[in-house]
């Protein structure tokens, strides 16, 4: 599956991940996984399916099924496993609950950027009818 460049007028957002997220700040976080995996964070096969996904020309679903991305995904993956099986008890509960702390602050950046936005759409209302009049 080659790219033919990056389709721009299509962009994938979180609410279509949601579907294999837990919830939005997941899908927020696989959104973001996606963007770094797209700009080369891994191997050329993970590249191009990170771009293919976050062009919406194959769904995540969809291109797992799809044998040279999925072998390329337990292949990336071996190494993390690798190291995760050398860790202590001690050290994984460490790290999963840095990951509880991580997710806890990309849940309350998520909620502000909710907050501006209602904000933001409150305060362009141009033509709310008050504080008018033609006298």
């Amino acid at each position: 599956m080659a790219t033919g460049g990056h389709d721009a007028s299509k962009r994938v957002d979180e609410t279509e991940l949601l579907e294999i997220a837990r919830d939005p700040v997941d899908a927020r976080r696989l959104r973001e996984s996606l963007e770094k995996l797209a700009g080369g964070a891994s191997n050329d096969t993970l590249k191009e399916m990170a771009k293919e996904v976050l062009a919406g020309r194959i769904g995540l679903r969809d291109a797992v099924a799809v044998p040279a991305y999925s072998e390329a995904l337990i292949e990336g993956g071996r190494p993390f496993r690798e190291e995760w099986d050398k860790l202590s008890a001690a050290e994984r509960e460490r790290l999963a609950a840095e990951g509880e702390r991580e997710y806890e602050a990309k849940r309350l950046e998520m909620e502000a950027e909710q907050r501006r936005g209602a904000e933001n759409s409150g305060s362009k209302a141009r033509h709310s009818g008050r504080g008018w009049s033609v006298y």
